[in-house]
């Protein structure tokens, strides 16, 4: 590889475990052992090739070593909508217990188009990684068989595929969802709604589903807006939208929390509703900002670190070649704020 220095092209070499053991008087086998954790070699020679490998400047190659082991320690994240709080927040648990873990993170960012998706999950293989986790909706299921036909552990969150081999790690999606209808509907709300992103993921959908479905068996009919990616600009636009109706909504579902406080601001700033008196509003996901004074948003956690911490003992438990096993279930709890009339049910 060359790099470009006062307009000369220079080749950038690379310090080799072969001029570590002439350095230090050595065997290439011992400088090998020297940086294998568990494996022997004297002190006086672990102190001469450490000695020696920081005058030169060596760093094992641990690419090509689990080439040769057939372990890379290589774990790539597939995820969409990283900018928002919780893909942010759950990407962050996961990068620092991946590294805590002694293994390395590949963030596949799939808001791209289809091909370079396809492009990057190739690239994982290419490159040799242990296992794929897939924290979105995206990739299709082909890409993922393709990942599970090439030897990769594969473990995807939120996600109901039909497809046999990976790990599935499940939020109560459905349940809170129907959980949050019982509380616009105690909340005396008459005129309730659902608010979701274009952004069509399996949790998304499947909160969608179970809302309505809970609104069907109570004999009513919700109002159900898309639009757009999740963000809070999408939300703010659905509030615009869904409040200057003549039947405007007094009760809202909002998918996300991102959604909702986009939601709420649209409501108070240019309506001037008052939240919760005028409008009941429940999210989903408790980032951060949902916690804000400006928002107090009821809504339902998700256990980041709960989920963070079960993928990473998963990655050292894969299961046996031709297995199937259950899915790994997470409450989603519901913390209770002040943007719902009433207590909690």
């Amino acid at each position: 590889m060359s790099e470009t220095a006062g307009g000369k092209h220079r080749q950038r070499s690379y310090v080799s475990a072969l001029q570590v053991a002439e350095r230090a008087g050595v065997s290439r086998s011992a400088v090998s052992r020297t940086f294998t954790e568990g494996a022997s070699v004297s002190a006086a020679t672990r102190k001469r090739v450490i000695e020696a490998a920081e005058a030169l400047g060596y760093h094992v190659n641990h690419l090509a070593r689990g080439l040769i082991q057939d372990r890379s320690n290589i774990v790539s994240l597939v995820a969409t909508d990283l900018n928002t709080p919780y893909q942010a927040g759950l990407i962050h648990a996961l990068t620092s217990r991946l590294q805590r873990a002694g293994k390395v993170a590949m963030v596949i960012n799939t808001s791209g188009q289809t091909q370079s998706v396809e492009k990057a999950l190739r690239q994982t293989l290419e490159y040799r990684a242990d296992a794929t986790v897939v924290l979105s909706g995206q990739p299709p299921g082909s890409l993922i068989q393709t990942c599970l036909t090439n030897g990769q552990h594969v473990i995807m969150l939120n996600r109901d595929d039909a497809v046999p081999g990976p790990d599935r790690l499940m939020v109560t999606n459905r349940a809170a969802a129907r959980e949050a209808f019982l509380h616009l509907q105690a909340a005396g709300c008459r005129q309730i709604a659902l608010v979701a992103s274009e952004v069509g993921t399996a949790s998304v959908v499947a909160r969608e589903e179970a809302f309505v479905a809970a609104a069907a068996e109570a004999g009513t009919t919700v109002q159900v807006a898309h639009f757009g990616p999740t963000t809070y600009a999408s939300g703010r636009a659905l509030g615009r939208q869904m409040l200057a109706r003549p039947q405007r909504p007094d009760g809202v579902f909002c998918v996300t929390d991102l959604l909702a406080c986009g939601f709420m601001d649209a409501a108070r700033s240019e309506f001037g509703l008052s939240i919760p008196d005028d409008l009941c509003v429940i999210g989903f996901d408790d980032i951060e900002q949902a916690g804000w004074s400006s928002f107090d948003l009821t809504t339902f956690r998700q256990p980041i670190d709960q989920i963070a911490a079960r993928i990473i003992s998963l990655l050292d438990e894969p299961p046996p070649p031709g297995t199937q096993r259950e899915p790994i279930a997470f409450p989603a709890e519901l913390i209770w704020r002040r943007s719902v009339r009433g207590t909690r049910r």
